[in-house]
């Protein structure tokens, strides 16, 4: 791993070397970078935001996306794995929950430096199936699944050059989740947080519960008013629980 390496893969919006935590961010499906861009306004000067840019987007459109998650992983933890000071906690929403405890998983498998805290936000326990496969499926119904999802603004779906940029790295980043089979692996020695939307029914808060079993130090849950993007529709109350949880680390630290 170079600096060079890292700096490919980790955006910080708001540098704060002198931290007193980090929370490294993992985008949605089809996200980028730019998708916690704002988030410091909102968080302590004690916390630095490091936010996760995945290959074939943005300023890496160039490089080819992964279809599947023991590549992609391996990737970005040759990359970033030493790269990130403690202590740090990891925030994934959705494809990015997953992909942030597959990180964690993959830290723990080369004895790198854990985090102290995971929070999984709007998406159902690794060990559940996806009920409603997408990656595959005919462009119209691939479109009308989306648009249920919600998060992509109408106004995208009306322009064919943004639909031709999104549509690829949709697929790519549903083809990760969809094909990503859970190993055995012990439970994780830090808490996990399940953060879910109210009406999304893709995450309910059953499905929530079930990242229980992936941690021996403590689990909680809490939703927030809305559906599968309830961080774009409550985002000033899942910031403002975010804020509070990663103050109670740093207090405690």
């Amino acid at each position: 791993m170079t600096t060079s390496a890292a700096a490919r893969w980790i955006v910080r919006p708001r540098p704060r070397p002198l931290a007193a935590l980090r929370l490294v961010c993992f985008p949605y499906a089809g996200g980028g970078a730019q998708v916690y861009r704002t988030w410091p306004d909102a968080l302590s000067a004690e916390i630095e935001l490091l936010s996760i840019a995945l290959p074939g987007r943005d300023a890496r459109l160039r490089e080819p996306l992964f279809r599947s998650m023991p590549p992609l992983v391996a990737a970005l933890t040759d990359a970033i794995g030493g790269a990130i000071q403690p202590p740090f906690a990891i925030f994934g929403h959705s494809f990015g929950a997953l992909l942030g405890f597959a990180f964690a998983l993959e830290l723990r498998r080369r004895g790198l430096t854990q985090p102290v805290q995971l929070f999984a936000s709007g998406r159902r326990a690794p060990q559940l199936p996806e009920p409603r496969p997408m990656r595959d499926l005919p462009e119209p119904e691939f479109l009308a699944g989306l648009r249920r999802l919600g998060g992509i603004p109408d106004s995208v779906f009306d322009e064919p050059e943004l639909m031709d940029y999104f549509l690829p790295i949709l697929r790519a980043d549903f083809a990760v989740t969809e094909t990503t089979v859970l190993t055995a692996d012990p439970p994780l020695d830090y808490p996990i947080v399940a953060l879910g939307g109210t009406d999304d029914d893709r995450a309910s808060p059953d499905e929530l519960d079930g990242w229980r079993i992936h941690t021996a130090a403590g689990f909680d849950r809490e939703l927030f008013p809305g559906g599968h993007f309830f961080l774009q529709t409550d985002r000033a109350g899942l910031l403002a629980a975010l804020a509070r949880r990663l103050a109670r680390i740093t207090a405690a630290r």
